[in-house]
Formats: structure tokens, sequence, C-alpha cells
């Protein structure tokens, strides 16, 4: 009897005990939300731990608690789907985006929390529109209410809060309220006084919506909420059409722009102009908003008058598909941070095809004011393309390059007053994390704006993951920028899991960091670099102390090519491995692209790390007595230097999946008949796979994935090939072509308002249909409102309900004590 017949026996058996449990089957209507376990429904009810934002001058920070998950009739609410872009109309604010609430001060110097006064009753705060004043004396927000964003301030001497707008400001587009350098004032998009009433879809269709090519190649991803309609377009317009202006601290407003689609803006250091980006018609029905024609330009801070104009862009819908293919003409547009008022931008000079033959990808340009009449200045051309920009002075800015196709990377100290020949500090493979040197830090300066922090000897900060065999260990470093020598300052050692976030200068110097361990939540201290003493700042309890006792292990082994693996081991608390029963276990992945078989190996998580479980994450069935293996890796790696990793996806996934599983059972821990796999978005891409291409796991749970490849024709994931140019391997790696050999059951979930390119609803429909139609085992649950991820209340309770269901259906109860 094979492993397989005998496994489906076993579990056939145990399922005549679960009479409540049906065998799958489609719903004739619409089935009730379904709620968990009580210990279950307590972790989605956990309290929220605050999340830290802080000033400017490290003296306070802002801490706000992210909203408890809300109910699925506030995502009922009218939502707009145009463009790419989701928001209430009533609101003028993102529909999906997460809200923060019961705003609190912390002193970082002592600690000490401090109530906020004034403010309203009800506070909901978009996250992305807290931003402190450059001085670091005030902080601004908005606060979401029925019917718009009132903009709010701080001032951080009385602690007090005042409302500094009643007209409601749009956070529809890109940007939101920023200070102006003098911290005397703010720049936002208010919703026009005389807007008038939405546009109104037409009664009847006023003739054929129709679309023409003419021949040119406009790839694009699968996306969704696109514009499909001479209404969708009045729609969108009239949504994105703010009033531009210039706020003071007594609420006067100064109109710059009445009326126009702002996308962004951002003030120059020295407070005179606005660079000011629109977007124009005509939009697109192939791309979102983000490649829609933009119009960039300089503007008066006083007149909102255009000073220069920067570019003039058309919709951006044939670019590439190949990694590292960008637009034409001048993008990355902003102000050089560490002067008045000079111009920054890139431009592309292999037409921005990343798979053109060019010896030149990107040029930098330098325009200071005044701007027109003057030629820019080249600061630096590059072989590779533009990945980011750091400034420090006259004589320091950091720039980084990289390219897909090798994985490379280089960054380049230059000299942006005297134009210095550019100096090599480091060149490396992005893939090979045990080399990475960590991000340059970065302060405010008085404009606000954002710039290298560096040691009395002009070194610059470093701070990285610090990952190694033994698993990541957080680190900071200073780098001697003459030539590119670091020192270390800083690193995490074991037990605790330390994370250096900003250096906070002065005599001694010392470091925010945020410390963890596998028992110890996350908490912020500050840490004298000189004595390494450290002082707490805040307590947050444990979120979860449900989940205390269970015992957590980095596991180390090898694929039968030789290539190392890693993954965590979970088991659950009270269990001993060699005197209790092998468990049933749920394996949880993410299978990820590599082109070295050295960084395809490595370790890159950490056993010391406090592991944060909410709804989300698979180590809520420790409670329910299941081991967990979490993150076994499941590298794909190119077979020779430049080649394809996708070209042997199957092959290198099921054996990276069998070695995973080799390792639980050698140990002891994992009963080999009573498995499950499950992965997330391309998780549940890896799951549908592994279950048409072997016998090792007893069923499986695909949440939000995609599974037929010649949906997604213009390429996926790291995939830059089209459907044409490898239909072998899009055939191969789908396994919807590969339904009829599923002969494992699976648990196919997906949000039906998935806006996730290439993960439209459909595909889990798609798949289930065929497996029906074959005669295959599967259950299909689509979440009314949901998106690529899960969000409301009731959703979440019954995604765990259904995942409860099926593993005790499937597997079989997990392990208690005594059993």
């Amino acid at each position: 009897m094979t492993a397989r017949r005998r496994r489906s026996r076993l579990l056939a058996a145990a399922a005549l005990a679960l009479p409540a449990l049906a065998p799958c089957r489609a719903f004739p209507g619409d089935q009730a939300y379904m709620t968990p376990s009580d210990i279950l429904v307590d972790i989605v009810d956990a309290p929220r731990t605050p999340v830290p934002f802080v000033g400017p001058d490290n003296r306070w920070a802002l801490l706000l608690t992210p909203q408890s998950n809300p109910s699925i009739a506030e995502l009922e609410r009218e939502e707009l789907r145009l463009a790419g872009l989701r928001f209430n109309p009533s609101t003028n604010a993102p529909s999906r985006d997460w809200l923060y609430l019961s705003p609190v001060l912390l002193e970082i110097q002592s600690g000490q929390q401090h109530e906020i006064s004034g403010l309203p009753d009800t506070v909901r705060i978009l996250a992305g529109s807290v931003e402190w004043s450059p001085d670091g004396a005030m902080l601004c927000f908005t606060n979401t209410t029925s019917r718009g964003n009132q903009l709010w301030i701080v001032d951080l001497e009385s602690g007090r809060a005042s409302k500094l707008l009643d007209a409601s400001v749009s956070l529809v587009a890109e940007e939101y309220p920023c200070w102006l350098p003098g911290s005397d004032g703010l720049v936002c998009c208010i919703v026009p006084a005389d807007r008038g009433p939405s546009p109104r879809p037409p009664a009847v269709p006023s003739g054929p919506v129709t679309r023409e090519t003419f021949g040119a190649e406009a790839p694009a991803r699968t996306y969704a909420d696109l514009l499909e309609s001479a209404f969708d377009e009045d729609l969108f317009e009239h949504h994105m059409t703010t009033t531009l202006a210039r706020v003071d601290l007594q609420g006067r407003i100064t109109e710059l722009r009445h009326s126009g689609m702002t996308w962004s803006f951002d003030p120059s250091p020295d407070g005179r102009y606005l660079l000011l980006t629109t977007i124009c018609r005509p939009f697109s029905y192939a791309v979102t908003v983000w490649r829609f024609a933009m119009l960039t330009e300089v503007v008066s801070l006083e007149t909102g008058r255009q000073v220069h104009l920067v570019a003039d862009l058309p919709v951006q819908d044939q670019i590439p598909i190949a990694h590292g293919s960008t637009s034409t003409g001048p993008r990355s547009v902003h102000w050089r941070s560490d002067e008045p008022a000079a111009l920054c931008w890139v431009e592309a000079l292999d037409g921005g095809d990343a798979g053109a033959e060019a010896d030149w990808r990107d040029r930098v340009f330098l325009l200071p004011a005044p701007f027109d009449g003057a030629r820019p200045d080249t600061l630096v051309t590059l072989q590779y393309r533009l990945g980011g920009l750091y400034w420090g002075g006259g004589d320091l800015a950091i720039v980084a390059e990289w390219w897909w196709p090798n994985r490379a990377e280089r960054e380049w100290r230059l000299f942006p007053d005297s134009g210095g020949e550019p100096l090599l500090l480091l060149e490396r493979s992005w893939e090979d994390s045990y080399s990475d040197p960590g991000r340059p830090l970065t302060t405010v300066n008085a404009a606000g704006k954002s710039v290298l922090i560096t040691d009395p000897r002009g070194r610059i900060y470093r701070a990285g993951a610090g990952a190694s065999p033994e698993g990541n260990m957080p680190f900071l470093d200073v780098m001697d920028v003459s030539d590119g020598s670091t020192a270390r300052l800083l690193r995490s050692t074991p037990p605790f899991y330390e994370q250096p976030l900003r250096v906070i200068p002065g005599t001694p110097v010392r470091v925010l960091v945020r410390r963890e361990a596998v028992e110890e939540p996350p908490n912020y201290y500050v840490r004298d670099l000189s004595t390494g003493a450290i002082d707490t700042l805040t307590r947050f309890p444990h979120p979860t102390p449900q989940l205390t006792g269970y015992t957590k292990q980095l596991l180390v082994y090898e694929r039968t090519d030789g290539l190392p693996l890693s993954a965590t081991l979970f088991l659950p608390s009270g269990y001993e491995p060699g005197t209790d029963p092998p468990l049933p276990m749920v394996f949880w992945a993410y299978p990820e692209e590599y082109q070295s078989r050295d960084a395809a190996g490595q370790v890159t998580t950490s056993p010391y790390r406090f592991d944060r479980i909410g709804w989300w994450s698979p180590l809520l069935w420790l409670l329910e007595g299941y081991g967990i293996l979490y993150g076994p890796s499941m590298p794909i790696v190119a077979e020779q230097e430049g080649g394809q990793p996708n070209d042997s996806f199957v092959t290198q996934l099921v054996m990276s999946a069998e070695a995973a599983v080799n390792e639980v059972v050698s140990l002891g821990v994992a009963d080999p008949d009573r498995l499950v796999i499950g992965g997330h978005s391309y998780g549940a891409f890896m799951t549908a796979n592994l279950l048409a291409h072997s016998d090792l796991f007893a069923a499986g749970i695909a949440q939000t994935g995609a599974y037929n490849r010649t949906l997604t024709p213009f390429g996926f994931q790291s995939e830059d090939r089209s459907l044409w140019d490898a239909p072998g391997v899009y055939f191969e790696m789908s396994p919807f072509m590969h339904a009829d050999m599923m002969d494992e059951p699976v648990l196919l979930i997906h949000g039906e308002a998935d806006n996730n390119p290439g993960t439209l609803p459909m595909q889990s429909e798609r798949l289930f249909e065929a497996l029906r139609g074959l005669g295959g085992t599967a259950r299909l649950v689509m979440l009314p409102l949901e998106s690529h991820s899960y969000t409301a209340r009731e959703s979440i309770l019954h995604l765990l309900w259904e995942i409860e269901s099926w593993l005790e259906r499937r597997v079989g109860p997990g392990w208690s004590p005594g059993s």
C-alpha cells in the first residue's frame, strides 16, 4: 500500500468522528460567518502594541496604537476603485489603509509618557499623515471622520492639540500634508469648496468602449481597478481635483492652485519653491495612476505660479517587462536636501529598456536655482540603474546603483560641489545577505530634509540585519567614506535581538534601539555606545500571553543537490521530542529566486526574535497541538550563470520540500502521514504546485494565490519573460495546468476584492472549478469585500475557523498533553 493510500485510510477513519464537518462542497448560497475556538478569538482581539514616531531632535516620540480589526460593516462603506487607487469618496481618504488611535507623547530622555490635551473624543489617524515640524516643536496629523479629514497640530511645549482646518484635507493622492521648512505652516491639498456632487453614471450606455493599438509594444502586468470607461475617467478626475494651499499656524489658507489633479508636492529647503507634480489627461485603461501622464514643475510658494518646467511626460505604458526597465525622461525628481534650492533627477540612457545593450544606464543631473536659462550639471553617470541617493554636504553624497541580471550593486562617494571623481565604496551581490553592509543612517536637518548623519571624523553610520550562519544579528557600523573601511560599534548578541534604529548625536553618542527576545516582546531603549549602558523607554507587555512556553529551533539541513537550507521549527508548549509521539505539522513557506547558489543557501532569519503572533501567523496552530515548520527555504536557483531560475522551478521546489520533510521526520517530531503545506500569495502558488507534483503532504492551505500563469502573460514575481518567450515555463509552473495531478485536498481562500497584480479572485475560482470537474477534493472560501490581505474581524475569525476545521478533518486533531 502506498503512503498516500495508507494516509487516506487513516484520515478517512478519523473523519468518521467528525460528523459536523461534511465533505467539501460548493455552497449554493452565502454561508454565515463562523467563529473558531475561544483562545483563537482572544488572540485576534488582543490589544495592539503602540508604534513610535520619533521626532527630528530625538527628544520626543508619538506613540500610536493600531486599531483593532474593523467590522465587515466598515468594509461595506462606499469605496471607489479607480486607476489602481481605492478610496472612500465621503472621507477623501484611502479606504484600506490602517488607522491608528490613542496618541500619547513619549519623552525619550526620561521614558515618561504624557497625555495630549485638546484631542477630540474619537481620533482616527492615518500613519502617513503624521509629520514632525523641522524644529521638532510641533507635529501634525489628520483625523479621519465621516465627513472628511481634519488637520490637527500638537504643540510639544504645552502638550496640547488643536484643530487647524475645518476644511477636509484630501488624502487620495500620494502626498499628505507637509511642513514648510520654517516650521511656520504646512502645504496640503484641500477638497475644493465648489467641487459639487460626484458624477452620476449614465442611465444607459451612450456607445461602446473602444480601444486600439498601433503596433508599438506596450506590455503590462495584470493590474486591477483600472479605468474602464469615460464615466470612470470623469469620476477619477472629479475626486483627484483638489485645491493646493499653504496653511499658517492660525489656520489661514493661501491658495496656490485653486483646481488641479495634484499628485505630489515638496517644498524646497529654503522655503521659496514647491516641486509640484500634477496628473494630466489623457488617462490610460492599461496601467495605473503611477504611470499616467504627469507634469512636474517648480512653482513659487508665494504665488503658485510656475517658475520652471521640469518634465511633461506622457502615459508610461511602453516600459519593457524586463526587471530594471524604467520610464524615459526625468524621474525621481527631488530637491538636493543640503542646498537651499537645487533640483536633482535621473534619466535613462538606454531608452529605459533593461534588455537593451548599453554601456551606461542612468545619468543623474543637478540644477540649482534660478532654474530657467541654465543647463543642468551632470552629477554622475551610472553603468547600472540608480538605486538611491543620500546627501551629506558639498563634499559628500552617496549614490547606489544596482542591476537585476547579475544581482550587482555598487555604492559611490560623490563630491557634489567640486565634481571630483567618484570613489567606489563597495561592490557586491545584493543577493549575498552575509555581506550586506546595511543602510546609511540619516537625520533631519533644519529644513526638514533627510541628510546623512556623520560622526566628528566625517564617517557615516550604517545599520543592517547582520545575517550569519547562526542567524541574523543586527549591527551598527561606521564607514570611512575616504576608503570604504568600516568599524563595528554595536552588534546584537544572544539571547536578544537588538536593532539599531537611530543615532542620537552628542557626547556620548547614544543609539535608539528596539530589543526583543523569544519570550520578551519588542520594546525601545537608548544605549550608550561608550559604556554599553541601556535605558528603558517602553515596557509594552506581551500581546499574547496565551502563546508562551513553546520551543523554537533553527534547523539547517541540505537538499539532495547539496544546497544548504534552513527553517525554524516550533513545537507546542510541553511537547517532549522522543517521548511524545510525532506531531501533525504545518509547513508555511514562500519560494524565492536566486542567481547564486551561495546566496540561496544563506540563513536570513533569527532564532532570537520575538514572534508576534496574530491571525496571519501559522504559529496560532501551536495552540491546537500542531507542530509548525516556518519559513523552510524554497530557493529556486539559476542552473548556470546568467540563466533563468524558473527553468527548473518544479524540480527545485519539490527537492526543497522533500529535504524539509526528511529533516523534521528524522528528528522524530513530525508524522509523515499528517503533514500540511500552506502559504499566502506566491506561497499559495507553491502550495498548489507541491500538491500537484509530490506526495509529501496530506493536504494544503492556499491563501490568495495565482495558479494559471497564462493569466499573467507579461511576467510574474521575478519572471521577466513573457508567455510567448517561454511558453513551456509558464505551462509547467501553472498548477492549474496540472490540476488532474492534485489528488490531495486543498483549501482555497481568496479575498473577493483582491487587487494585487496577478492574484485576481478568478485564479482561485477557476482552480476550484477545474478540481471539481476532475473529481478532486477542494474547498473554496471567498471572503466578501476583502483584498490581498484580510481586514474585517468577521473575515479573520471565519478564516481561522476554516483552517481549524480543515486541519482537524485532514490530518486529525493536534497533540495534547497525555494524548
